[in-house]
Order: C-alpha cells, then sequence, then structure tokens
C-alpha cells in the first residue's frame, strides 16, 4: 500500500512545523471558530503583536489560515480544507500501518 497525499513533501513540511507549536496550534483553534483580528489574537498572548504576526505567517504559509485586509485591520480565518487535506494524509499512515499490522497477526497465526 502507497500512501497518496494530495499535498506536496514541501507542503507537509509546512503544515506540520506550523502545527509543532503551541502557539500557533491554539490560533489556528480559535480561527477555526471564528475569523479574529491579529490584534485580537496577540491580546491572548504573553508576547509582542510582531511576534504573534510572525506566528500567523507562519500559519499562513502552511495554507493553515488565510488574511484578509480590511483597512488597517487584518482578518485572520482558518482554512478547514488544508487542514482536512493533512488529516487523509494521516488516515492514509494509520490505513497503511493497520494493513501492516493485519498481515502481520496473519502471518503469525498460520500453522507452522
Amino acid at each position: 500500500m502507497v500512501v497518496d497525499t494530495e499535498l506536496s513533501d514541501a507542503e507537509v513540511d509546512a503544515v506540520f512545523h506550523a502545527l509543532a507549536d503551541q502557539t500557533r496550534r491554539d490560533i489556528l483553534r480559535r480561527t477555526l471558530s471564528g475569523e479574529a483580528s491579529v490584534s485580537e489574537l496577540a491580546l491572548s498572548y504573553a508576547m509582542s503583536f510582531a511576534a504573534v504576526q510572525k506566528h500567523v505567517a507562519v500559519l499562513e504559509g502552511a495554507g493553515l489560515v488565510t488574511k484578509e485586509n480590511r483597512g488597517r485591520t487584518r482578518i485572520v480565518r482558518a482554512d478547514p480544507e488544508t487542514i482536512a487535506r493533512a488529516q487523509r494524509l494521516l488516515d492514509s499512515y494509520a490505513d497503511l500501518w493497520r494493513d501492516r499490522i493485519g498481515r502481520l497477526d496473519a502471518l503469525l497465526s498460520e500453522d507452522v
């Protein structure tokens, strides 16, 4: 069984790099439930506005969020489709390992 992915290797690297950080995961979670400005997001963290902007930029680079300019305000919203694509990749890996374990179980249960 081959793992088929809709994401390129570079996209997979970017998504999992972005998700490796607790603050970015929290920003993603918050923007999944509703859009927020970068300023609103920054109020929740003990870091500078610029640091939050950098976290948002990493998420945006991975395709996990989009940013929209509304005047001087930058609105951030999650992109559920990229998350779904990453989930399908993980599901493919899970299927691969279930198949391998099933074959190993069958091999071990054969009478020799």
